[in-house]
């Protein structure tokens, strides 16, 4: 990779004058002037796919089809004659357009809503154009008056562009029927409808019928497509990198895990294992892959994907790229993440856990929780009322006050579903208490007789009765099962990672944050994957004082960012942890001294002074410094070095807050609009010397 200067942008934040209300597709070319002139040669984009009803980017209807929301409505061929012509058309574009003033953040609901009625009314137009046409008998094309040029090969155009994306046919069908549903989720459609197979996904598009609103999607996505090409084409000419992002994981709302569902693992959701802020681990409910049944078909989906995408960029953003090596994984019915598990996974058997000197009773009390009835009894108030409750879901264990849950209680939902008592509020107690009890337990059975430790299985009562030889004897296997984990990781991400990143010639980039694995560190490099560097969080984290890793210890083939969308600005970071920024600038000053390079600002620059434009322009410098070959910053950090380019509050100009749901998150705005932005002379002059600092004077290295 070749030391280049970027930017990270969410489409919909570019802000020209021609889209007021939301980025769009036309816009990213004066986006792509903008870096011209600053210098810039990466254009980093979130992803762009349709997400329906759902503003994150993340959460794909569709792994092939672009939003129309990124549409520009005035660029397609139709507009003109629709505008002149078409009264409701017109109307309607108009109230549009009189709706779609800037704001800081722009209504996703709004935009989306106005974009996709003008999309059909504007659909509606050209085929009431081309009956009339019909009706003339075809027409000969030198005939028709230029307003109308777009009907001379809108037929051949509609029919080739399905032949080369085949995945429009399913995708139509199941737009059209979210139309129908009124966008509910496919799993809450007629049965009829929900499990039809890619034969009858055919037979339906076939339907003449239906022809008019199915064939609606498949333009949709033409014109879409062709200004996304143009757009990207256009940056290309530039001498632009455009990178793409391209999720992991589908949406269970989507038309992948509908139509495809043998790709899927339908019992099974991605996740994230317990931490610190949550303790329970995070069920993000997105379907995991059935990997050998897409290895069987040679990973020929997840290659049209790629193929897809390779239209528009020479590079891409793998999102979560862990998953390739292993997902944490629950199981669906379950209400946490905490009795998830590692997939693929290691496992020890039962006949090495008796070989140890665990007895069968006993190892059943590491992987069977145990109630006592004092938890229900504590609630009830009597040891016989607890019974009575007790009794619906567990059995006890001989005379004994213990319990365990009974064989047909397979997940903490079935507790939930179980009624103990007519008074409401015990009735919830109970159930809180029983399912706080049912992810009690050591070791998880797997399989028959194979076993897997519970994520945190230190703070479970069965571990902490055990003794000091008996802890001692599992921690040791535990390590060995880490040891085959690894191998098994290796292994599984050459075999599923491997055909995707060679599937084009885009450059592959790893989302790998979090991932402190020895197969990640192994296998991204071998497959020419570049690895992700947020500075903030390039830590020695399980040394004391988490020290900063030295800029030039950075690997070449690595992306090196101040910021992502998840994070806070470096405006923020400043703010609230700016003791954490001062030990990373304190790390930065070591490798200017080593290499004798000056920063403007760092005699001027102390632990006490407020966020500035020169704290920007120093923090930017610094991480300049990295030996990364791509520098590529979220458009806000490199805007800092100009306070007129500032929200007034800092919070304002964050992306995402993981973990929220609000109308702010993913509908950020550019604070100022581009043409403002390319005059701005100050501020493009800060951005070059940012450039040349990394892409020239970058250390390299080991040095």
């Amino acid at each position: 990779m070749e030391r280049k200067t970027g930017v990270v942008v969410p489409l919909s934040a570019i802000y020209t004058k021609d889209c007021p209300a939301s980025g769009d597709f036309v816009a990213l070319k004066s986006f792509a002037d903008f870096c011209g002139k600053c210098g810039l040669s990466v254009i980093q984009l979130l992803p762009v796919n349709d997400t329906g009803t759902q503003s994150s980017p993340y959460s794909c209807l569709s792994a092939n089809a672009l939003h129309p929301m990124y549409i520009r409505i005035e660029s397609l061929p139709e507009f003109a004659d629709a505008k002149s012509s078409n009264r409701a058309f017109s109307a309607a574009y108009k109230a549009f357009k009189k709706e779609c003033v800037y704001n800081r953040r722009f209504d996703y609901k709004k935009v989306c809503e106005g974009k996709i009625n003008l999309l059909h009314l504007l659909y509606a137009h050209i085929e009431k154009r081309l009956l009339a046409k019909a009706k003339k008998g075809g027409a000969n094309p030198q005939e028709l008056p230029p307003g109308l040029a777009y009907l001379k090969h809108f037929d051949f155009e509609m029919s080739e562009f399905v032949s080369e994306n085949p995945w429009v046919v399913p995708y139509a069908v199941f737009k059209d029927f979210k139309d129908v549903y009124s966008q509910a989720s496919w799993k809450e459609w007629d049965e009829m409808q929900r499990h039809m197979t890619r034969r009858q996904i055919e037979l339906r598009w076939s339907n003449r019928a239906l022809r008019g609103s199915l064939n609606f999607y498949v333009w949709c996505q033409m014109r879409a497509f062709q200004q996304f090409k143009d757009a990207a084409d256009y940056v290309r000419e530039k001498g632009i990198i455009l990178k793409g992002d391209i999720p992991i994981l589908m949406s269970e709302d989507s038309v992948e895990c509908w139509a495809w569902p043998d790709f899927f693992d339908q019992n099974l959701r991605a996740g994230s294992p317990p931490d610190f802020d949550n303790p329970t681990g995070q069920r993000w409910g997105f379907p995991v892959y059935d990997w050998d049944r897409i290895a069987e078909d040679d990973f020929a989906w997840w290659k049209r994907r790629l193929l897809t995408a390779s239209r528009f960029y020479s590079a891409f953003r793998l999102d979560h790229v862990l998953g390739f090596f292993r997902l944490w994984t629950y199981n669906n019915s379950e209400t946490t993440a905490f009795l998830g598990h590692e997939s693929p996974y290691a496992y020890t058997e039962r006949r090495v856990l008796e070989k140890m000197g665990f007895s069968a009773e006993r190892i059943k009390w590491l992987s069977r929780p145990h109630i006592p009835t004092s938890i229900v009894s504590d609630l009830t108030g009597s040891v016989e009322s607890a019974h009575e409750v007790l009794e619906k879901i567990a059995d006890r264990i001989e005379d004994e006050e213990l319990w365990t849950f009974k064989d047909s209680v397979k997940s903490d939902g079935d507790i939930f579903r179980t009624d103990f008592s007519d008074n409401a509020d015990l009735n919830r107690r109970i159930r809180d208490a029983l399912a706080k009890k049912w992810l009690d337990r050591t070791l998880i059975e797997i399989e028959k007789d194979c076993f897997v430790p519970v994520w945190s299985y230190t703070v479970t009562s069965a571990w902490k009765s055990l003794s000091g030889e008996e802890k001692s004897l599992l921690e040791k296997e535990f390590a060995e099962l880490f040891d085959q984990k690894n191998e098994l990781w290796k292994s599984h991400a050459n075999e599923v990672l491997g055909p995707i990143v060679e599937a084009t010639d885009m450059q592959p980039c790893a989302e790998d944050l979090g991932a402190d694995l020895p197969a990640v560190k192994e296998v991204l490099p071998e497959l020419n994957v570049a690895s992700l560097r947020v500075v903030r969080w390039t830590r020695f984290w399980k040394e004391e004082g988490a020290p900063y890793e030295m800029l030039d210890t950075y690997p070449p083939l690595s992306v090196c960012t101040t910021s992502v969308h998840d994070s806070s600005t470096i405006r923020q970071w400043w703010q609230d942890e700016k003791s954490s920024v001062w030990a990373f600038l304190d790390a930065a000053k070591k490798i200017r001294d080593k290499r004798q390079i000056s920063v403007d600002g760092e005699n001027a620059i102390d632990g006490n002074s407020p966020f500035s434009p020169d704290v920007a322009r120093f923090v930017l410098e610094n991480c300049a410094l990295c030996s990364s070959a791509w520098y590529v910053n979220p458009l806000q950090d490199y805007l800092y070095m100009e306070e007129k380019c500032w929200a007034e509050n800092a919070e304002d100009e964050r992306i995402n807050v993981p973990g929220t749901v609000s109308d702010k998150n993913w509908t950020l705005r550019m604070p100022v609009d581009l043409d403002s932005l390319i005059s701005n002379e100050a501020l493009t002059d800060k951005i070059k010397k940012i450039v040349i600092t990394h892409d020239s004077c970058g250390v390299q290295s080991g040095n």
